[in-house]
């Protein structure tokens, strides 16, 4: 069974919390804990990116409302670059410690989840909000 979450990013100093759309992402399942959240999170990404290396598409197009979109969050790109596959396990263990390193922060709604084994507030359906706090986190 898949579970729907919506994530907001945010860099400090680039674009106010009200101005960011919230983007779905399905889970394969609804996570319990952060190190949960961030594992599923960063599976996704790892997958979506290897598959769209694996389209053998060399430039990609955007849409109008993509473009729009990614304007509103302070960058227009393809979001693709050369290399390898990249690997889920070694790109779960560095999301894991840039989050016990301070590089970024996540909020369940208004609640800041500090600790990976945090449990996620499912009282209500929360927007999560990361927000970058370093230059050098690449996003």
């Amino acid at each position: 069974m898949s579970y729907t979450i919506y994530v907001r990013m945010k860099k400090l100093g680039k674009q106010k919390s009200r101005d960011l759309q919230p983007v779905p992402f399905i889970l394969e399942k609804r996570p319990d804990t952060v190190r949960e959240l961030l594992t599923g999170l960063t599976r996704l990404g790892v997958r979506a990116y290897n598959a769209r290396k694996d389209e053998g598409q060399v430039l990609a197009f955007l849409t109008k409302e993509e473009i729009d979109g990614q304007a509103a969050r302070g960058k227009v790109s393809f979001g693709l670059r050369g290399g390898g596959d990249a690997v889920e396990e070694e790109a779960v263990e560095n999301t894991l410690q840039c989050f016990a390193d301070g590089i970024y922060r996540v909020f369940a709604g208004e609640e800041e989840l500090t600790a990976l084994t945090d449990a996620i507030p499912w009282t209500e359906d929360p927007v999560f909000t990361f927000v970058r706090l370093t230059m050098l986190a690449g996003w």
